[in-house]
C-alpha cells in the first residue's frame, strides 16, 4: 500500500532521514521546513498522512496540528507527531491538539511503517465517505453534520480482557464519558461483541484465553465490525506484537502501565472519528433515499420506478407469474389548484400519497410518477386482483377529506388505468415500458368516459362510482 506523506521538521537531516526511509518503502514524500509552509502544502497537496515535528521555531507542531484539524480542507488528514520528547504529558498534549498518534525519536522503522500503513487504510476509507458526502452536498441533498469536535452522545466501549480488575480500572478512568461492557468469554463468531453496537473496542493484545491477533482478523472480516476502531493494550517493549496488530487493523494502542490522561485522550480521538464517520455514512444513505423519493408524498419517484421495473419484469418471467400496473390520476387537479391555491393542491397530493402507501401491499411498488399522476406496480397479481385493488384505491380516494385554510374540506376523485401481463402468455419487454404504456392508455380511456372509475387496458372491464 502506497501513500503520500508530508514530512515536517525544521532540521534538514531529520527530514532527509525520514524521506529516505519512507521512499525506500515506496511512499511518495513531500516535505516542509516550518509550520506555515506545512499548512500551505497540506491544503494544496492533500497528503494522506502528516508526520509533524513538535519542536519548531515560530509555530510549533502543536499549533500546526490544531490549525490542520480546524481547517475543513485538512481536518480529515491523519497527523502523527514526531519528537524527542517522551513524557506522558507530551503524548497527551499531542493528542489533545488533535494528533492521531505520537512517535518518539529516534523513530523505530517497524513502528513507523506499521503506523503509516494503518493510517493510510483509514484515510482511504474516510476519503471514500467524504467524496460521497460532498457529492450529496453538491446536489443539495445533504446538510452539515457534526464535526469531530462536536460529540453528541456518550460513547459505548467494549473491553476484551482476561482480567476483571483491568476492566474495573479502565471503567474508573473512562466512566465519566463512556459506557463500558466487559467481554471475557467470546463465542466463536463474536456475535455478542459485534452485535453490541460499540463505538470503540479496547482489546488486550496479550490475551491468554484467546489469540488476540486472530480476534483482530475476525473483527476486520465481519461487515458489522469492519470499521469499528480497535485500541490495543500492549506491554511496554512488546514492539513486534504491536507492529503486527497495527498491520492487521488495530487503530491505536496504549502501553502498560496505562496513564489515565493519555487513555482518555486516545479514546476521545477514536470516538470523535467514529461519530464523524457514522454521521457521514448516515447522511450518505439519506442522500440515496432522497434521490429516489418524492419529497412531497414520501412515495418513490419516477426514477426509482424505472430502475425497479426491469427487476420486476425479470422476476415475473423467471417465475411465470403475472405482473399488473395501475396508473392513477387525480381528477380535475388543476381546478383544485385554481380554486384553493397550490398549497391546498400540495396537501391533496400528500394526503392521497399517504392513503396509497397505506393501501398497497409490502411487495407492491407505489410511486409518484409526476404532477398528479401515480403508478403502482403489483408483482404476482393477475387482472382480477388488480381490478379489486383499483376499486379499493378509487373508493378510498373518494372518501378522503382534505382540510385546508379555505373553508370546507376538499373532496376529490381519481381515475385508474390497469394493465396486466402473464409472461407465459404475453410478450413483455425487459423494462416493462409496454405494460406501463398500456395502463396509461387505459387511464386516458377512464378520464374520457367520465372519470372516478377504473378501466382495464383491453377496454373490456370498466368500474364506475356507485
Amino acid at each position: 500500500m502506497t501513500a503520500r506523506i508530508l514530512v515536517v521538521d525544521d532540521l534538514e537531516p531529520n527530514v532527509k532521514l525520514l524521506e529516505a526511509k519512507l521512499s525506500a518503502e515506496y511512499f511518495d514524500v513531500v516535505t516542509a521546513m516550518n509550520g506555515p509552509d506545512a499548512l500551505e502544502i497540506a491544503r494544496a497537496e492533500q497528503p494522506d498522512i502528516v508526520l509533524l515535528d513538535v519542536m519548531m521555531p515560530g509555530m510549533d507542531g502543536y499549533e500546526v496540528c490544531r490549525r490542520l484539524k480546524a481547517d475543513v480542507e485538512t481536518s480529515h488528514i491523519p497527523v502523527v507527531m514526531v519528537t524527542a520528547l517522551d513524557q506522558q504529558s507530551d503524548r497527551v498534549a499531542s493528542l489533545e491538539a488533535g494528533a492521531d498518534d505520537f512517535l518518539t525519536k529516534p523513530v523505530e522503522d517497524l513502528a513507523l511503517f506499521a503506523r503509516v500503513r494503518g493510517l493510510s487504510r483509514l484515510k482511504i476509507m474516510t476519503d471514500e465517505l467524504r467524496r460521497r458526502f460532498e457529492t450529496g452536498q453538491d446536489f443539495g441533498l445533504l446538510e452539515h453534520v457534526a464535526s469531530e469536535d462536536e460529540p453528541t452522545r456518550r460513547g459505548s466501549v467494549a473491553v476484551v480482557a482476561d482480567d476483571l480488575f483491568e476492566f474495573e480500572a479502565l471503567e474508573t478512568v473512562l466512566s465519566e464519558e463512556f459506557d463500558l461492557t466487559s467481554y471475557q468469554e467470546l463465542d466463536p463468531h463474536l456475535s455478542s461483541l459485534r452485535g453490541g453496537g460499540h463505538d470503540v473496542i479496547i482489546l488486550d493484545l496479550g490475551l491468554e484465553s484467546a489469540d488476540s491477533l486472530r480476534l483482530v482478523s475476525q473483527l476486520r472480516s465481519f461487515e458489522d465490525s469492519r470499521f469499528t476502531p480497535v485500541l490495543g493494550l500492549v506491554r511496554d517493549g512488546d514492539l513486534r506484537r504491536l507492529v503486527r496488530a497495527l498491520d492487521m487493523g488495530v487503530n491505536d494502542y496504549i502501553a502498560r502501565p496505562i496513564d489515565g490522561n493519555e487513555l482518555v485522550a486516545r479514546m476521545r480521538t477514536q470516538f470523535r472519528r467514529t461519530q464523524s464517520l457514522e454521521q457521514m455514512r448516515a447522511a450518505y444513505h439519506k442522500s440515496l433515499e432522497m434521490a429516489v423519493t418524492d419529497p412531497l408524498t414520501g412515495l418513490h419517484n419516477r426514477r426509482y420506478l424505472s430502475t425497479q421495473m426491469e427487476g420486476l419484469v425479470a422476476e415475473a418471467k423467471k417465475e411465470g407469474s403475472d405482473l399488473s400496473v395501475l396508473v392513477i390520476d387525480i381528477d380535475h387537479f388543476k381546478a383544485i389548484n385554481d380554486e384553493h391555491g397550490h398549497d391546498a393542491g400540495d396537501e391533496v397530493l400528500r394526503v392521497f400519497g399517504r392513503s396509497l402507501a397505506a393501501s398497497v401491499r409490502g411487495v407492491d411498488l407505489a410511486c409518484r410518477y409526476g404532477g398528479e399522476e401515480f403508478v403502482v406496480a403489483m408483482p404476482r397479481t393477475n387482472k382480477e386482483a388488480a381490478l379489486i385493488a383499483a376499486e379499493r384505491f378509487r373508493a378510498d380516494a373518494e372518501a378522503l377529506r382534505v382540510k385546508h385554510d379555505d373553508g370546507e374540506p376538499i373532496r376529490f376523485t381519481i381515475s385508474v388505468g390497469v394493465a396486466s401481463v402473464a409472461p407465459v402468455e404475453d410478450e413483455i419487454d425487459a423494462r416493462g415500458a409496454s405494460v406501463v404504456t398500456r395502463a396509461d392508455q387505459a387511464l386516458l380511456a377512464a378520464k374520457r368516459s367520465g372519470r372516478n372509475k377504473y378501466v382495464f387496458a383491453d377496454n373490456k372491464s370498466e368500474g364506475e362510482a356507485a
